[in-house]
């Protein structure tokens, strides 16, 4: 089994990605820090390491000038959201093997892990199969996750799809409403924060329309303000990013379970 790993400080990134890459056949080791991550660089020789930029205290470059060091040859793809162009060069200028940044779809860096590990992209399977290879029961209900990120939308979207859920991902609010006006969800994951229209005008919006539907609100903002602003229009939950992946399936049971509540 081919080791992979990966390396980001946002913890909900890291299980994502393992979740879609351990259903893929690899072996996915994490680390949310950049010298975790070199030493289990060390100590476990992954075949592929997916490195983001952007870290507290060792930031992505520094990991990759020390996995260089390591091993001059080992495939490492950086993880770029929000880089600039001289990053991107000061990334290639080490020799990062790719360089895809974060707005990218999930699609892409799948293909750039199976095209460096000279695998095949793996057809869509007819049936899911949990981890332990058991068939998953498929779930009557439908969720909308909407964000502006779409690594983040798509990798949520594999993953709520994995687990049975009838899961589409938009990547902005008017996008979300006109799918909700057209054939409205059992529940929403929705984005507080996005350009263009902004998570709590979508909410907003919602509200206004009545919609009968489970709201969970996913969120980095600290305002008071903001998260006060968004209480008062009723969602059934708001999560602090990074989320907890066993929480935000049990936030999503309880919302469907309640819906008719």
């Amino acid at each position: 089994m081919i080791k992979l790993l990966i390396v980001d400080d946002d913890q909900m990134n890291c299980d994502l990605l393992q979740n879609v890459f351990t259903r893929q056949g690899y072996h996915v080791i994490t680390a949310t820090s950049g010298q975790e991550g070199l030493d289990l660089f060390r100590a476990s020789s992954p075949r592929v390491t997916l490195l983001d930029l952007r870290m507290p205290e060792m930031d992505g470059l520094t990991v990759l000038k020390e996995i260089r060091a390591i091993d001059p040859h080992a495939p490492v793809i950086i993880l770029g959201g929000g880089a600039t162009e001289i990053q991107e060069n000061q990334a290639r200028a080490i020799r990062a093997t790719d360089f895809i940044r974060k707005g990218l779809s999930l699609d892409v860096l799948v293909e750039a892990v199976n095209r460096i590990t000279q695998l095949s992209v793996q057809p869509a399977p007819t049936q899911l199969a949990s981890g332990n290879g058991e068939p998953i029961q498929q779930l009557d209900e439908s969720i909308l996750v909407v964000d502006d990120e779409p690594l983040v939308c798509d990798l949520l979207v594999k993953f709520l799809s994995l687990r049975g859920y009838r899961a589409i991902g938009v990547k902005d609010g008017q996008e979300a409403l006109r799918i909700i006006d057209d054939r409205p969800p059992d529940a929403i994951l929705l984005d507080l924060i996005m350009p263009g229209m902004a998570g709590i005008d979508v909410l907003r919006a919602l509200r206004e329309k009545e919609y009968p539907g489970g709201i969970i609100i996913m969120t980095g903002s600290q305002s008071e303000e903001l998260l006060e602003k968004a209480w008062a229009l009723g969602p059934q939950e708001i999560l602090m990013k990074p989320v907890d992946l066993e929480r935000l399936l049990t936030a999503i049971q309880l919302v469907l379970v309640c819906r008719e509540c």
